[in-house]
Order: structure tokens, then C-alpha cells, then sequence
């Protein structure tokens, strides 16, 4: 590890770091007076230059450059408080928006470095091109240091500092960074050969010593992990045997406060230290703290430190929103905003490829405001195109899945006469967020449960503000499902329950084979979900989670250029959920009632089927018209029908597939139907009327019918005393048996046994037949 680096600044609000400035010492009746010391924390920012699509004039606003807003929060912050160290908790890059990643987040360097930043961890995200350019171009660019005291760097090599420190008017403060401990499984293996992960708390603990062993007055923990829940009562905060958990409750209590990141998540908690209890110190809770992602907010740490004890005094801690109008963008950002925006404006008109017609996100009964409850052409793309792209190399991926929420805006493309062009900034626009993908193994009861998360509650088990949501589907993956009303408790500060619904798959198939819920099958998503992002938590728990580097939208550059070669992309309309009301077993010939929903795409210009036809086989059993009104509920409803059917007098007992199919769009859902054998009635006559024993052959005609009076086939037997059994063959349900000549005289007790088939139970009667003497 690199040497630690230190900044010594004395209360003379400089905005940046200075190295090795040696000043005057205070003046000993200022040294006795509390010093108020402000630490700004922000995480997970990901080069966010602009928010959503860049402007196409030269203002910013506070929509369009948060950067700039950052900067300005931060500046006029340290106006007020000299004292300042304006930290990070990692992932500062990569996964960044079109107008900084076009440039290797170059502008975005810049801009933090125009804000004042001066120390940060780590992150998952620095690493992303590899721990050479972390090292090198990054660290060269940046005017902040990094630390990782969990990283060992490989043999021979110091590049990375495990501490930070700066003396703020008197007090030196001690700055310990680490990176989650995924890290292996979230970037690219060769891209940090011979880069080893630490144990986080065991590291931080370690440099937390040293640093108060030479000399540090208070230690704070940038730490690139973060909780699951906002939450601060949370097991993800609270037990230690969580990665979280461990963290919070573990770190020791040289740790003044932990400022984290990761999760994407804001909070504000604390939690009391046992030490600065029993120490009797004035203030004896820590702060654990995060600003969510993006720029959107600031964490603002306030510590009265009282240096004639040397304790800290007082605290105060807050989040801190950027909202519209809260601080007026920094010049010196908006210009370098500028000049990105400018750079990537012929990089955004380069055309990727042609589209046969726009792929829309679903939409409400306007059909303008999106609905992320609802099936859309777009996210089954973006979930084909995530699947398309994973290399064999990675595990290839069988099936994908894509968050409504990750699809910003619709994929139109721009006509240039008869064609319609995706340009990158189309394709960047539509997926700003840059997200890494990520293969891994899921079995089929964990698939399943991803699907019925779709009906969306918290970690507390209450109803978040979007209560369902809608992922999208690569191709050749269909499910059904079945969704019924429950209460659910409401989200605080809410009270009592809330109306809702719960959804329960209710079969799934992979090109056309059922889901084994044993089975493990290679599943790919991006790194939002895949950590357990939107409340689909039972993602984060697959196992051999690996990124190879490459973003949503890297994925999608690279479909397009296979894919639309030769001819434009066609827009695939076809359902992969469909909704299916339970049916109850049935017996051949029987009829039953399908309700279908959820069978049509929601925008006004996606193809939709007029009616849905039932199938078995290729037999078709029924049809009926689709009602495609498309409502104000932000649920997944549009494509409505019900259908009779009456099932074949052939079919066999056991589970039977139906199938729903769309000639329009292609689309085709499976339905288990069960089909219970059913029951066949006997009947058997004797002749002649009076045989005589030793003398007669009795010849018995048996009839086989079913319950709906179609004659059966299959075979008969008949057993009794004086004979072998004999068994003979139905034609058309009926057949006659001749007895041989029985020996003795008197009633004669015959069991005729119909033996069965696939569709009808095994049935018998017993007749009896007076044989006389003579």
C-alpha cells in the first residue's frame, strides 16, 4: 500500500487539498475553543454530468447537470464551515450516463475535482476498466486520493493508499477507506489479476489503529458496501452475521463515524458504541450514513470537537437534498457539462442500426404516462438483448430479466426517410444508467420467486409507492400466473392496511419445456437487480454472481450490429406473461373455462391480437375476442378474454398443455389443465337362457360406455370359479366372450372387469348365471 498522504489546513476554508502547507500554529487561547468539523459525504455517483437526455441548448438546469449542482452545494457549504472535508464512499465512475462515459468519465473527474472532492473510497466501479487504469489514468486525473485498506495490491506494487489524513484547525482527522468484498464477482477477473479483497471490518479496524496511534484526533470509515433497507431498525443493519451488519455493529469504536455507498440507498441512522458509553463520553452513538446515488443528496456530518478534552462534544447529521432551486449550478461545472455535451453530440448521432418500428414501454389509458406495471415491447428487448450479449466465455444465459424502472424513455428511432435509425443517443437515452450486466445461476424455485416479487412489498413486508412492477422477459421465456386481492400493511408513516394484490406463478417454460423448480439455469440481469435492486431480493441470493464489463447499453451497440446487418430489428409483440384463473380438474370430453388476461401489449401502436385461440395440439378447441381497453391500473391487465372449451373424449388423464396463441403477435401461453379419468358403466348379458352344466358353452355380450354415453375401447375381463379368466378386446365398445362348459350345476358368480384407459377408470361388475343339471 501507498504511504498515507496528508493535508494539513488551518481553518482558512480553502476549497481544495493542499499538500505538505506548513502554517503557524494557533494561538493558545484560540486552542482551547470547540472546533464545529464538517465532513460532506456523497456515494455512487456513477458520472452523472446530466440527468435523463442532455439539453439541446447551452443552460443547465437542476434537472439536466446535477454535477453542477453538487459543486455548488458543496462550495457553499465550506463558505459556511472552513473546517470542510468533502469525502466519498466509491463508484464515482463507470456505470456513468452517455455524455462521461463516451469520454472514460474524464468530465466527470473534472467536475469533482472543480467540487473540492479529496478523499474517497474505493468502489466496484473504479475498477471497472481494470486495476492499471485505476491506478494510473484515474488516480493521474483525479485531485482526490483513493483508499482501500482492504485491497492488496498486487506483489511488489504501492499504488493505492489504505488512509487519508488532514488536519482541520488543529484536529487531525484520519480517513479509512475499503470496497466491498464482492469485488471479485463484480468486475472482470483479468482486470484485477493479482488484486486481493480483504475482510472489511478486519482491515478497517487495523488502519483505524494505526491512525489513532499516530496522532489522529478523530477516524472516519468511507466504506464501498452499504444496507439493503433505509431502514435503520433493519437486520440489515442491526445483525452482525450480515455483510451489513458486521460493518455497523463490528467496526471498532476508533471509528468515529461510517459514510457508505453501494446499495444506491439513503439513510441516516446511528447506532450506539458500547466503548463511548462506558467512557461516559458526551456523545456515545455513531453515525452510519449514506447520500443514495447520483448527486441527489448530501450527508452532513457536524462534530463539536472540544480539543481541551479532546472528545467530541456534539454532533449533528442530516441529509441534505438537491433539489430544484436549493443552489444555483457552479459556472466553472456547467462548462465543463458543456463542453461533454458538445464533444458527445456527433458520438450521439452515429446510428447503430435500423428499427422495423418503435419499441415502446407500456403505458396507461392516456397512452402517454408509463406504466411499470405493465408488459412492454422495450423491456422484453432490453431483457433479449441482455441475454443475446452474454458471452459463452461468461456461462452464456439461458433466460434475462430487465426492471421497468432502468427504461427511461421510449426506443423510437429517428426516420430518415423510409428507415427508421437508432442513433447511440437513442440507445443511451433509453438505458442512462449504464449498468454492468450480470450472469448467474438460478434455480427454478428461485425464478419463480423473482416473478412473484413482481407484486412488490418492502423488507419490512409493507406496500411501496409503485405496488407492481413489470419485468421484461428475453425470448423463448413464457410463465402464467394467477393474481387475487390481499391487505397488506401500509409503508410509514402510514397506519393500518392497504388494498393490493399477490401474484403465484403458476407454470413456467423455457422454449416450450417446463421449468424444473431443481433445476440451475444461467440467468442474466443487470447489476441493479441483480444485488437485489426495485425489492427483488431473492436475486441477490443466486449464486455465482460475475460481471465481464460491459454495460446495458455496450450490450445493446453490439446486438444492434448483428442483429440489423441485413435487414431493420423487428418489433416482437409476443406476451411472455400471461395471466390464467385457475381451472379445475376436468374428465376427457369435458368442458372448461379459460379467463385470460394480461394478453396484449398496452401503447396505442403495438399490434395487439383481436381474439385468442385455444389450442391442443394442433386441434384448435375454441376461440374468442380480446378486450385490449387499456386502463388507469398499474397493473399488467390489458387483453382480456374468456373462452369455453370442450376437452377431446380422447384426451389422456394426467396433466394436458393447452395452448393460447396470437396469430397477430406471435404470441403463445401455456395452461396445465389436469384431467382426472373418468368412469366407464358395464353391462353384461348371458346366453342361452337355461345352460346345462357339461353341455352348454354360456356366450356373455358386455357393453362399455362412458359417463357421456360414447362407447369405449380397451379390453374386458371375466374371472370366476369352473374356468381360466379370460380377457378380450372391446370394438366399439362391445364384445362377446364364450364361456367354456362348466362341470357343476347352480348359480354361477362371474366378475366382468372393464381394465381401463388412459382416460377411464378401471370398472367391473359382478354377474350371475344359473347353470342347470339338465
Amino acid at each position: 500500500m501507498r504511504s498515507p498522504k496528508q493535508v494539513l489546513v488551518g481553518g482558512l476554508g480553502l476549497g481544495l487539498a493542499v499538500t505538505g502547507l506548513q502554517l503557524a500554529t494557533p494561538a493558545a487561547s484560540h486552542a482551547a475553543d470547540p472546533t464545529d468539523i464538517q465532513i460532506l459525504g456523497t456515494n455512487d455517483f456513477h458520472g452523472r454530468l446530466v440527468r435523463d437526455e442532455a439539453p439541446v441548448d447551452q443552460d443547465c438546469d437542476d434537472y439536466t447537470c446535477p454535477a453542477a449542482v453538487l459543486s455548488s452545494a458543496v462550495k457553499s457549504m465550506r463558505a459556511d464551515n472552513p473546517n470542510t472535508v468533502f469525502a466519498a464512499a466509491g463508484d464515482l465512475i463507470g456505470a456513468s450516463t452517455f455524455e462521461s462515459f463516451v469520454q472514460d468519465d474524464e468530465p466527470t473527474i473534472d467536475a469533482l475535482n472543480e467540487a473540492g472532492l479529496e478523499v474517497s473510497a474505493v468502489g466496484n466501479h473504479e475498477f471497472d476498466q481494470g486495476y492499471e487504469d485505476l491506478v494510473g489514468r484515474v488516480q493521474d486525473r483525479a485531485a482526490w486520493e483513493y483508499i482501500g485498506a482492504n485491497v492488496e495490491e498486487p506483489a511488489g506494487r504501492d499504488d493505492l493508499a489504505e488512509t487519508w489524513t488532514k488536519t482541520v484547525d488543529g484536529v487531525e482527522l484520519g480517513f479509512v477507506g475499503a470496497v466491498t468484498q464482492e469485488l471479485p464477482a463484480l468486475v472482470s477477473p483479468a482486470g484485477i489479476a493479482g488484486v486481493t479483497v480483504t475482510d472489511i471490518v478486519a482491515a478497517t479496524n487495523a488502519a483505524a489503529a494505526d491512525l489513532k496511534a499516530g496522532g489522529a484526533d478523530m477516524v472516519f470509515l468511507l466504506v464501498h458496501e452499504g444496507s439493503s433497507s433505509t431502514s435503520c431498525s433493519s437486520p440489515s443493519f442491526t445483525d452482525p452475521n450480515t455483510v451489513w451488519g458486521n460493518i455497523t455493529q463490528n467496526t471498532s469504536a476508533d471509528v468515529d463515524a461510517i459514510i457508505s455507498g453501494h446499495t444506491h440507498l439513503a439513510y441516516n441512522c446511528s447506532f450506539p458504541v458500547d466503548e463511548w458509553v462506558t467512557e461516559g463520553r458526551a456523545v456515545t452513538d455513531r453515525p452510519v450514513v449514506s447520500s443514495g446515488q447520483y448527486g441527489q443528496n448530501l450527508n452532513k456530518l457536524v462534530f463539536t470537537y472540544d480539543r481541551e478534552t479532546d472528545t467530541v462534544a456534539a454532533k449533528t447529521q442530516e441529509i441534505v437534498a438537491l433539489t430544484e432551486g436549493a443552489f444555483p449550478e457552479d459556472p466553472a461545472v456547467v462548462s465543463i457539462v458543456h463542453d461533454a455535451i458538445e464533444f458527445a453530440a456527433p458520438i450521439g448521432a452515429q446510428v447503430l442500426g435500423e428499427i422495423g418500428a418503435p419499441f415502446y414501454r407500456a403505458k396507461l389509458s392516456n397512452g402517454t404516462t408509463d406504466n411499470r406495471g405493465g408488459e412492454s415491447t422495450l423491456g422484453n428487448l432490453v431483457a433479449e438483448v441482455q441475454r443475446a450479449e452474454t458471452p459463452e466465455e461468461q456461462g452464456g444465459a439461458e433466460i434475462a430479466f430487465m426492471n421497468p424502472g432502468g427504461l427511461r424513455a421510449d426506443m423510437v428511432g429517428a426516420l430518415n426517410g423510409d428507415v427508421r435509425e437508432l442513433t447511440y443517443r437513442n440507445a443511451a437515452t433509453v438505458q442512462p444508467f449504464a449498468n454492468g450486466l450480470t450472469n448467474m445461476d438460478m434455480t427454478g424455485a428461485q425464478i419463480e420467486e423473482v416473478l412473484e416479487e413482481q407484486w412488490q412489498r418492502d423488507s419490512n413486508g409493507n406496500l411501496p409507492s409503485r405496488p407492481f412492477l413489470r419485468l421484461g422477459v428475453s425470448k423463448g421465456f413464457t410463465y402464467t400466473y394467477v393474481e387475487t386481492p390481499v391487505q397488506v400493511p401500509a409503508a410509514p408513516p402510514a397506519t393500518g392496511t392497504v388494498d393490493t394484490f399477490e401474484g403465484e406463478v403458476t407454470g413456467m417454460w423455457l422454449n416450450g419445456v417446463a421449468i424444473d423448480p431443481k433445476e440451475s439455469y444461467s440467468v442474466t440481469a443487470n447489476a441493479f437487480l441483480a444485488s437485489g435492486g426495485d425489492n427483488f431480493r431473492t436475486f441477490a441470493q443466486a449464486k455465482g454472481q460475475a460481471q465481464w464489463g460491459v454495460t446495458d447499453l455496450q450490450a445493446m451497440v453490439d446486438y444492434m450490429a448483428e442483429k440489423t446487418a441485413e435487414a431493420p430489428l423487428p418489433v416482437d409483440y409476443s406476451q411472455r406473461a400471461v395471466e390464467v384463473a385457475p381451472v379445475s380438474p376436468v374428465l376427457p370430453g369435458g368442458s372448461l373455462t379459460l379467463d385470460i388476461e394480461s394478453f396484449s401489449m398496452s401503447h396505442p401502436q403495438d399490434v395487439k391480437d383481436t381474439e385468442v385461440e385455444v389450442r391442443l395440439g394442433n386441434k384448435l378447441l375454441g376461440s374468442a375476442a380480446l378486450d385490449n381497453t387499456v386502463t388507469d391500473e398499474v397493473y399488467d391487465n390489458t387483453g382480456k378474454a374468456t373462452v369455453d372449451v370442450d376437452l377431446p373424449a380422447n384426451t389422456p388423464a394426467g396433466l394436458t398443455t393447452l395452448r393460447l396463441v396470437g396469430k397477430d403477435t406471435g404470441t403463445v401461453a401455456r395452461v396445465a389443465v389436469w384431467v382426472n379419468k373418468g368412469t366407464a358403466t358395464v353391462t353384461a348379458g348371458s346366453r342361452p337362457a337355461h345352460p346345462v352344466k357339461g353341455r352348454t358353452k354360456v356366450k356373455v355380450p358386455v357393453k362399455v360406455t362412458s359417463a357421456d354415453g360414447i362407447m369405449v375401447a380397451g379390453k374386458v375381463k371375466i374371472t370366476g370359479k369352473g374356468f381360466k379368466a379370460i380377457t378380450a378386446k372391446l370394438k366399439d365398445g362391445k364384445v362377446t366372450i364364450t364361456l367354456p362348459k362348466f362341470s357343476s350345476a347352480g348359480k354361477k358368480t362371474l366378475t366382468v372387469k372393464y381394465l381401463g384407459s388412459k382416460q377411464l377408470k378401471q370398472t367391473q361388475i359382478k354377474k350371475v348365471v344359473r347353470i342347470f343339471k339338465k
